[in-house]
C-alpha cells in the first residue's frame, strides 16, 4: 500500500483490525499489549533496559502506549509513511513521543541512535525485494548491543490467514514464513536472531495461555517474533 493508501484508512483502521479478528475473541488492544509485553521480558531476561525506541511503521499508534508504559523511561520516535497514522500516534501517547514521517526507504536518523526497533506486523505490507534493504536501514540505526525485536502473522495458521483475508487494509499484504523472515533478517546482518512462535490459544481458551512459554518451538502459533542483535 502506498502512503495515501494508509492515510485513507486511518479513521476506519480500529472498526476494521477489530472485525478482521473477531474469531480470536480479544480486541485490538490485546494484541498491542500482548507483543510490548512479550518483548519487554524478553529484552529484560537479557539485562537489556533500552532508553532510545523506534516504532518502526508505527501505523495509527496501537503499540504507543503498551510501549511507554513498559518502557517508562525509553524516549520512543515513532514512524511511518504516512503522515496521518502518526497523526493517529501522538494522540495516543501517554506523555510526549517524536514523530517521523519517512520515505519509505531512508530512515532520517544518524547511526547507532537507538537500542531498540520494535516493529509488529509491517513488513507484510512492504514488498518482499525492499526487505532486506529496510532491515540493513535498521541496523544502521540501531546501538553496537541494541535490539531488533520484529513481529508478524504467521501464513502457517488458518485464523491468521482468515483475519489477514478479511481485513481491508490487508489486502494486498503477502505473508512471509517464519524461518523466511529470519533468513531475511540474517541476511541484513544481525546475528543471534531468534525465532518464536505466538499466541496459540483464542479468547475462549484463555486460560491454556500459560502454557505458551513452552510452546514457542511450535510453527503454530497466529503470530512469530523474532529478537535479533
Amino acid at each position: 500500500m502506498s502512503p495515501a493508501e494508509f492515510d485513507a484508512y486511518v479513521d476506519d483502521y480500529d472498526a476494521q483490525h477489530a472485525a478482521s479478528i473477531r474469531l480470536s475473541g480479544e480486541a485490538p488492544d490485546f494484541f498491542a499489549e500482548y507483543k510490548v509485553a512479550a518483548a519487554a521480558r524478553d529484552l529484560a531476561r537479557q539485562g537489556i533496559v533500552p532508553r532510545r525506541i523506534m516504532d518502526f511503521g508505527a501505523g495509527a499508534g496501537n503499540s504507543v502506549a503498551p510501549l511507554q508504559r513498559h518502557f517508562p523511561e525509553a524516549a520512543l520516535t515513532c514512524v511511518d509513511v504516512s503522515a496521518a497514522s502518526l497523526a493517529r500516534c501522538r494522540s495516543r501517547a501517554q506523555r510526549p513521543v517524536e514523530t517521523v514521517c519517512y520515505d519509505g526507504a531512508r530512515l532520517p536518523f544518524a547511526a547507532a541512535s537507538f537500542d531498540l526497533v520494535f516493529t509488529a506486523c509491517v513488513f507484510h505490507h512492504i514488498p518482499a525485494d525492499q526487505h532486506i534493504a529496510l532491515l540493513v536501514e535498521i541496523r544502521r540505526t540501531l546501538a553496537p548491543d541494541g535490539r531488533l525485536v520484529l513481529f508478524e502473522h504467521n501464513p502457517w495458521n488458518p485464523l491468521t490467514r482468515h483475519a489477514v483475508a478479511t481485513c481491508p487494509f490487508d489486502r494486498n499484504a503477502v505473508l512471509i514464513s517464519g524461518p523466511e523472515m529470519k533468513r531475511r533478517v540474517q541476511a541484513a546482518g544481525f546475528a543471534d536472531v531468534r525465532l518464536t512462535w505466538r499466541l496459540f490459544f483464542p479468547g475462549p481458551l484463555a486460560m491454556l495461555r500459560p502454557l505458551e512459554a513452552g510452546l514457542g518451538w511450535l510453527p503454530l502459533g497466529a503470530q512469530y517474533s523474532l529478537m535479533a542483535r
